[in-house]
């Protein structure tokens, strides 16, 4: 049986370039090469939420400009296929934002970011990926940023790339409804922070053959999973080969905890079948006549 699980759920740039990818193919990715969520899953028909602005939340550390243009971001990740649907809206207006430029990048399913594998998965030292099953309950309470040197993606300023990878990182434009989509797979977790993905959108800029230049960031944020959804994914590999401990949605430090307007996306999925694919979606209201980095 199919289940829809509804989950409650600023920077100025200055000549801010992002190269266009020339040549990247769409390859299907995740478990057993498929990306579908169940033919018969149900979409939740939820309502725009008017004169609302969705939460701006910290940055964190490993943002990289100049970023991938591009839909699909799983390169050769593997993890459960996830279709993330985006609506940016004038949270005064209720206006779709057409042309905007939006920015998504987030662990894999072991908790390391592309461009800095160095640091590992929460604990700044690198070295081999964790084995053996993770628990369902985590241990304790953070109580504060994750350590130096980790992924943290919360607090602190921002860290330089250790490498040339760019997985799970892209930029798309909105079209005239202010949809956006993106393939990647669900997120992992590392040590300190509960399951997210970090989200900008660039508005008053100009798309050229090489990208997208100038404008300003109106809007800095951070996507959450239900904790339903992030326990399923416990018995699908590579998330069953991660032992880090997991902080859960209420434990986490930067997850403002006011349901979809601080980010928590609506998800579609199968429960019996998870590692099929997920499908996210949320409308971000943002105000774009402002400058919000994240900073």
């Amino acid at each position: 049986m199919t289940e829809t699980q509804e989950v409650q759920d600023k920077g100025q740039l200055t000549r801010r370039t992002v190269l266009a990818a020339g040549g990247v193919a769409v390859t299907a990715v995740g478990v057993g090469g498929a990306f579908a969520v169940n033919a018969s899953a149900q979409e939740e028909a939820a309502e725009d939420t008017c004169y609302t602005l969705t939460s701006e939340l910290v940055e964190g550390p490993y943002y990289i400009d100049a970023d991938k243009i591009r839909q699909d971001v799983t390169e050769d990740e593997e993890g459960i296929p996830l279709a993330l649907t985006l609506k940016v809206i004038d949270a005064e207006t209720c206006k779709p934002l057409r042309d905007a430029a939006v920015d998504i990048w987030h662990c894999n399913a072991l908790g390391v970011y592309s461009g800095y594998e160095a640091m590992g998965s929460g604990g700044g030292g690198g070295g081999p990926a964790p084995s053996g099953t993770p628990t369902e309950t985590p241990t304790g309470t953070p109580t504060g940023a994750p350590p130096s040197g980790g992924p943290g993606g919360g607090g602190g300023g921002h860290q330089e790339p250790t490498d040339d990878e760019r997985y799970l990182r892209g930029t798309w434009r909105t079209d005239r409804h202010g949809h956006v989509t993106f393939r990647t797979v669900f997120p992992g977790w590392y040590q300190g922070r509960c399951v997210h993905i970090h989200v900008k959108v660039h508005v008053d800029g100009t798309w050229t053959d090489a990208g997208y230049e100038g404008g300003h960031t109106c809007h800095t944020g951070q996507l959450f999973f239900a904790e339903k959804a992030v326990l399923l994914t416990g018995d699908v590999e590579p998330y069953s080969t991660n032992t880090t401990t997991r902080t859960t949605l209420d434990e986490d430090t930067i997850y403002p905890g006011n349901g979809h307007a601080g980010g928590l996306l609506y998800l579609t999925y199968d429960k019996k079948h998870m590692a099929r694919g997920v499908r996210g979606r949320l409308t971000l209201g943002v105000a774009p006549d402002e400058t919000n980095s994240g900073s």
